[in-house]
């Protein structure tokens, strides 16, 4: 059983963005006012305490309007959330390492640790997840601090192998890794294929608040085609542009028996998604999956790597014709939408799920604290070089 350097379990801490805090989001599950197969405790960190490990997530500080504020406004002049993980600086420092989901938590709290040079250091596995779709696009000071910060981090994680295989190039002397993202599949379920009955429109589903989804795609494609399409998203500006298609029914969700019976009322979902590194749209893939419902998806960003052909029926980017066909194709064919779901299914079972996704990390942190304990038996050097590495999981690239 691997120990910390005092002989005790190894202590993680899960720094999350606001709102996602261990005791708001959990009162939040326990009153189902979380959509989607989600967790007691956000994306199922939690589930990585066992013997000889302990983690414990980060909390949302009160805040009345004057701090809200303040903390709004430094986000805005950083491009981070660093009030936030300033109040939980306590718990960062007493741990042995640090675990982030997304960029904001991890440029925070790399700049908690540089500002702290003194203290006692966590070992840190930051995780980017927008971070490089829009590096270009930055500005040259926010390049300059972001890269600064992050290379101080011990393991870069990334959902995709997109946009690891661009950081693995601008942080050459990091380690850099595939971190594949899973969701909940406690109640996965098997259903029989939907083959809707001649004359009788295909129920297509899509779901999404990204911003990279592609609604114009899915509504060219779906014009001529007999089906009723059922979009639900948050997105103001998607809802005005599909409000406008009769075939289009806009969906309002309030809690999840209304979201698992558009999930099963559909014969087919289709995740149109535009250019993008950061694998849009899988967490609507897995959960299609996870309710047996076989999935369209837009071959892009990294998808392919989570699921291949057998899955997942795939078109390119902007092909309204493709998609077209995709959907009549698939909704004809009840042997194959079996076979796809199944060989989904069964690829969530083995890898893709929230207990696989938070055990990665444990073996990362095991190894890193491990490998932090050598090198500071062998080498007075208190900073061991970083040499790059490229750390991907398994899976088709």
């Amino acid at each position: 059983m691997a120990m910390n350097d005092a002989g005790q379990p190894i202590r993680a801490f899960v720094q999350l963005s606001y709102g996602y805090g261990a005791t708001t989001w959990h009162a939040r599950w326990q009153e189902g006012r979380i959509l989607g197969l989600n967790e007691e405790y956000a994306y199922g960190y939690l589930r990585a305490s066992e013997p000889g490990f302990t983690v414990t997530q980060s909390e949302d500080a009160p805040e009345g309007v004057p701090g809200r504020l303040v903390r709004y406004s430094v986000r805005l002049l950083l491009g981070f959330d660093f009030i936030h993980a300033w109040r939980n600086r306590a718990a960062i420092f007493a741990s042995d390492v640090v675990w982030t989901h997304t960029e904001s938590q991890s440029l925070a709290v790399q700049l908690l640790l540089r500002l702290f040079p003194r203290r006692r250091h966590p070992r840190t596995i930051a995780q980017s997840v927008w971070l490089i779709d829009r590096w270009s696009t930055e500005s040259r000071k926010n390049r300059f601090v972001f890269r600064n910060l992050l290379s101080r981090a011990d393991i870069l994680t990334f959902l995709s192998p997109c946009n690891m295989a661009q950081a693995a190039s601008l942080f050459p002397d990091q380690r850099v890794v595939l971190m594949e993202f899973g969701i909940r599949i406690d109640e996965m379920i098997a259903r029989p294929p939907h083959s809707p009955a001649p004359g009788t429109p295909v129920r297509v589903l899509s779901l999404g608040n990204d911003r990279h989804r592609d609604w114009t795609t899915l509504l060219q494609a779906t014009s001529d085609l007999p089906c009723q399409v059922t979009v639900a998203t948050t997105d103001r500006a998607a809802r005005r542009t599909l409000a406008t298609a009769a075939h289009v029914t806009l969906a309002t969700l309030s809690n999840n028996t209304e979201l698992f019976d558009l999930y099963d009322q559909a014969d087919l979902v289709v995740v149109p998604v535009g250019p993008n590194q950061h694998a849009s749209g899988i967490t609507a893939i897995q959960e299609a999956t996870a309710r047996g419902v076989p999935v369209i998806a837009t071959d892009v960003g990294g998808l392919r790597h989570y699921f291949g052909d057998d899955a997942i029926r795939y078109v390119p980017v902007g092909d309204a014709p493709a998609l077209a066909r995709a959907i009549t194709e698939l909704a004809a064919d009840p042997a194959a939408q079996a076979t796809m779901v199944a060989h989904a299914q069964q690829r969530m079972r083995d890898s893709l799920n929230s207990r696989a996704y938070v055990a990665r990390h444990v073996a990362l942190s095991r190894d890193l604290l491990s490998s932090a304990r050598v090198r500071a038996a062998s080498s007075p050097s208190p900073v061991p070089h970083r040499h790059p590495t490229v750390y991907p999981q398994a899976g088709t690239v």
